[in-house]
């Protein structure tokens, strides 16, 4: 693995910084690791409308998919909670582990993901957080 776990928190920290999140306060930040040593970062972003809110993983996704990235995910880092304080130790959501995995299978591969919160930093693979996962390699 070519990414430094303390690194790629730093960057989901920076991100979550970034957030707009003027109707939970609650602010999210994603930093996505890959092989060839890129790291794409992404943050929350509510809207009044509040089921168009994207969150900090879905927004990092976006990015690096829009850029061209189709596999070589290796880790990923997530950051949460109230603007300028630390948070909960907080998981990827439903959705988000989903997005997350298509781009892992595009790529074979099962990341890592550390989510640091005030409670430590909680490391897991993304098939545990999504067992038995639908994706590409389903469809063909």
């Amino acid at each position: 693995m070519t990414h430094n776990r303390d690194a790629l928190i730093a960057a989901a920290k920076s991100a979550k910084a970034k957030a707009y999140a003027p109707y939970s306060n609650f602010h999210v930040g994603a930093a996505l690791g890959f092989a060839d040593g890129a790291v794409v970062t992404g943050a929350n972003t509510e809207n009044a409308s509040y089921g168009l809110t994207l969150c900090a993983e879905t927004n990092a996704i976006a990015k690096a998919m829009s850029d061209g990235r189709r596999g070589g995910l290796e880790a990923v880092a997530v950051v949460g909670g109230m603007h300028g304080e630390p948070g909960p130790t907080v998981t990827p959501c439903g959705r988000c582990r989903q997005v997350l995995n298509e781009l892992a299978q595009l790529g074979d591969t099962d990341p890592v993901i550390w989510c640091d919160g005030e409670d430590g930093v909680l490391e897991l693979k993304l098939s545990a957080l999504l067992p038995h996962a639908f994706g590409p390699a389903n469809l063909g």
